[in-house]
């Protein structure tokens, strides 16, 4: 039976998670706004929907930032 305490990253997991989850969001939805795909195959938007976009990369960002607090106040 696995403890806590041999959990592979421990403590950390769940705020490393986040972090990258929160990271992925960022990156992903910045590069979508920054770069659009230079010819949008059938059925694709030539553009990003604004609103969404920044919606999502603001989520990412408040998570991003969370978790950097949850890891470096220990």
């Amino acid at each position: 039976m696995l403890l806590a305490a041999e959990l592979i990253l421990g403590d950390d997991l769940l705020p490393l998670l986040v972090l990258a989850l929160g990271g992925a969001l960022v990156v992903g939805n910045g590069m979508a706004l920054i770069r659009p795909p230079a010819k949008p195959k059938d059925g694709e938007l030539a553009r990003a929907p604004v609103g969404r976009t920044v919606a999502m990369l603001l989520i990412g960002l408040v998570a991003a930032v969370w978790a950097l607090g949850s890891l470096l106040s220990r």
